[in-house]
This record gives structure tokens, C-alpha cells and sequence, in this order.
């Protein structure tokens, strides 16, 4: 369902579905207010047992600028340098492009806005929106979905919500945060997507054919169809001599 889903999502979908909700999510996240909903769901998720800390922690890794160079390379050893190179250039361009959208929304963590969060770990510096953990972790996901085995698509699938839930776990990011993020992941590896040689659309000679298993007519000038489809073909030299020569008297 996943990949079914993935496929019928174009690159212009993607980039159309991922730049609006950056919009929207940056607009709400530029008031520096919770909404209470956001404040509900953050609370439920960062509220959760201590225990789960290592775990979270492992999973977080999957939307670091460590894990694209790693996702990149065992595509390579896989021997799929193009799902490299998109795994490449979408993962680094999220994370870049992460820290540029920080600084013009600038809404801070979550502990200077909601009093009693839980932070675990290293106290996270610099500011709340949007988190580039889930950026890199939807945009590795959107690129290496289509070129997945059902297990691989079934894990991507499960890992990439998971990453935006341990940055509300840890008390990194509210949940606006994290929905901007995905949504710039999103856009970032549609445009990667686009800009692939594969999809430019190569001029054609020919009208594309229907796939009816004959071989295709193949061009040829004007008088070569005409002299094979002449009533004359089939007649030898000498008769073609004599039949011009009864013609002239």
C-alpha cells in the first residue's frame, strides 16, 4: 500500500503537498504561541516513560546529517548509484535548508514556551521550528521508498514517524516542529526528484508506438514509398524496356 501510495504521489504532487504544509506550519509557529492540542499531544508523547530513552535515541540517529552519507552509501554498495545520489542530495539539502527556515520563523524549544517539559539527554541549543531531524528522515524515506522490497518499505515506513515522535520525546520539538520538517523533506526531494536527467523529456522522432509486439514502421523518403509501392515493382528490366518502348509508338 505504501509503494502504491508513493507511486501514485508525483515529484509536482509532492512538492505541491510539501510546500503548502511548510507554509501553513511556519505561519501558526511564527506566533511563539501552543495551541492547546499542540500542547496535548506534545505532553502525551514527552510524558512517556523514561525507560524508552535508548531506544528513542537510536531511532533519532536515522534523521541526523550522519545517517545521509550512510543511507547513500549502502545504496551504492547495492549497486543503485542513482538512489544514491538522490538519498544524497535531498538528505544534505534538508538539513541545510532546515537551519535557513530556523532563522526566519526563530520560534524557540519547547521548555521556553511549556512549563514542566521533560528534556532527555543533551538540552537541545538553537531554535524550535522546524526540526531538521524530520526533514532528513522524510526525505531519505521519499527517495528510497519507490526502490524498496515490501520489508524495506514496511520499515521506512514505520521508522520515519518515529523519528519526529523521539524529537517530542526528548523534548527537542513541539509538534508543529516536527510536521514542518516533514513537509520541507518532503518538497526538498521532490524538487531533487524533478531535476533528475531521467525526467526530462528527451525530444522524439516518432509518435510513441502501442506496445501490439510488431515492430514499429520504420521513416523513409517520400519517393522510396512511392517507388515501392509502384505497380511497376515487380516487373523485370527488360520488360520495363519493352513496355516503354510500345508506349512511345
Amino acid at each position: 500500500m505504501a509503494h502504491s501510495w508513493a507511486c501514485r504521489l508525483t515529484p509536482q504532487v509532492r512538492l505541491g503537498i510539501g510546500t503548502t504544509a511548510l507554509v501553513v506550519t511556519a505561519l501558526a509557529a511564527r506566533h511563539d504561541r501552543v495551541s492547546r492540542g499542540e500542547a496535548r499531544a506534545f505532553c502525551a508523547v514527552n510524558g512517556l516513560p523514561d525507560a524508552l530513552q535508548v531506544p528513542a535515541w537510536a531511532i533519532m540517529q536515522l534523521g541526523t546529517l550522519g545517517a545521509v552519507p550512510a543511507a547513500a552509501g549502502a545504496a551504492w554498495r547495492a549497486d543503485d548509484r542513482e538512489l544514491a545520489g538522490l538519498l544524497l542530495a535531498s538528505g544534505t539539502s534538508t538539513w541545510a535548508l532546515a537551519k535557513l527556515v530556523k532563522q526566519v520563523v526563530r520560534r524557540p524549544r519547547p521548555a521556553a514556551l511549556l512549563a514542566g517539559t521533560r528534556c532527555r539527554g543533551r538540552e537541545p541549543a538553537g531554535l524550535g521550528y522546524l526540526s531538521g531531524h524530520a526533514g532528513v528522515a522524510v526525505a531519505l524515506g521519499a527517495a528510497a521508498l519507490p526502490h524498496l522490497g515490501p520489508t524495506g518499505r514496511a520499515l521506512t515506513v514505520t521508522a520515519i514517524p518515529l523519528v519526529g515522535l523521539t524529537r517530542l520525546y526528548v523534548g527537542a520539538h513541539l509538534p508543529l516542529d516536527i510536521a514542518g520538517g516533514a513537509a520541507l523533506g518532503l518538497a526538498v526531494e521532490a524538487l531533487v526528484s524533478m531535476a533528475k536527467p531521467g525526467n526530462r523529456l528527451a525530444p522524439r522522432d516518432t509518435a510513441p508506438q502501442p506496445l501490439t509486439g510488431r515492430k514499429p514502421a520504420s521513416r523513409e523518403p517520400a519517393s522510396q514509398a512511392i517507388g515501392r509501392q509502384s505497380p511497376f515493382r515487380n516487373l523485370g528490366r527488360k520488360q520495363i524496356l519493352q513496355l516503354g518502348g510500345f508506349l512511345r509508338g
